[in-house]
């Protein structure tokens, strides 16, 4: 009878092997040969799994919103440096204007658009008023009449 048991629970041989080792193994290394026990360590592991990648979410998140905010006080700095270069000595802006011919232009570009979509002919206001046909005293009257 108990051969047809064993025969019935094939991890019974590896069981009996562990149990007769005479000491034990802490948990995790220990194989552990209920489904049950499994069951819950996989479901475990899959928590543990998800708060991680939440967790590394939120790290990668922190991290690119301070790229970002380095990124804009880098510019935001560098914009008051070139500031500061264009009021100060005009040799060093002269140097600047040697070094990147293209910086004063891509600086200036929505005033050259806005230039480049006014009209071609000046305003109305600024021409003077059409004249007008001086008036004669007849009436005009309808044909025939």
């Amino acid at each position: 009878m108990s051969h047809e048991q064993k025969a019935q629970d094939p991890l019974e041989f590896v069981r009996g092997m562990w149990s007769n080792m005479g000491f034990s193994l802490p948990g995790m290394v220990t194989p552990t040969l209920d489904v049950d026990e499994l069951d819950k360590r996989i479901a475990d592991m899959k928590a543990v799994e998800g708060w991680l990648k939440m967790n590394l979410n939120m790290l990668q998140m922190s991290i690119q919103g301070l790229e970002m905010q380095r990124a804009a006080l880098a510019a935001v700095k560098a914009m008051s440096q070139q500031a500061q270069a264009q009021t100060g000595d005009g040799d060093t802006g002269a140097a600047d204007a040697a070094a990147n011919p293209f910086a004063s232009a891509a600086a200036m570009w929505p005033w050259n658009m806005m230039a480049a979509a006014a009209p071609s002919s000046p305003p109305e206001a600024d021409q003077p008023p059409p004249a007008t046909p001086a008036k004669s005293g007849r009436r005009k009257t309808a044909p025939g009449n």
